[in-house]
């Protein structure tokens, strides 16, 4: 059996740097998609994180951010990139460069996705939320230290 190369690189950048890769995903799945309001997806975080940017094959597929205090959110990948494994990929590398700069994780899932995140090892604290009309919880990542 031949293997097809792996044609999957995932970028991480400021805004300025991958802004115009990321805003045109996050459009796609969060506003059009998802029905949230434009002024809820947008804000003055994007200017402070660093920004992950999945692209197969040149073309970008998924884009996710980390916050300076260690906050991931705005995972999101287009519609017809899902169920091929690309959302484990990009989370899997915004989690190894969070991790070497945060002993936690935290991020606020949408209440369908939870088990996506449970998979990659975050766990869901506290009650369920409303975000921009959507249910979420919080879950967190972290990796025990024992002495």
């Amino acid at each position: 059996m031949t293997m097809m190369p792996d044609t999957v690189t995932i970028d991480h950048g400021d805004w300025a740097t991958l802004g115009h890769w990321c805003r045109p995903i996050r459009t796609a799945v969060f506003v059009d998609e998802q029905k949230i309001p434009p002024a809820e997806e947008w804000d003055d975080d994007d200017h402070n994180a660093v920004h992950f940017v999945l692209f197969d094959q040149g073309e970008a597929l998924g884009t996710a951010r980390l916050l300076p205090d260690g906050h991931i959110g705005r995972v999101a990948l287009l519609k017809n990139s899902r169920g091929r494994g690309l959302g484990h990929r990009l989370m899997h590398n915004v989690m190894d460069h969070g991790m070497r700069l945060h002993s936690r994780l935290v991020l606020s899932a949408q209440t369908h996705a939870l088990g996506f995140y449970e998979h990659l090892g975050f766990v869901a604290t506290g009650d369920e939320f409303l975000e921009a009309g959507i249910a979420h919880r919080t879950m967190v990542y972290a990796v025990e230290v024992n002495d």
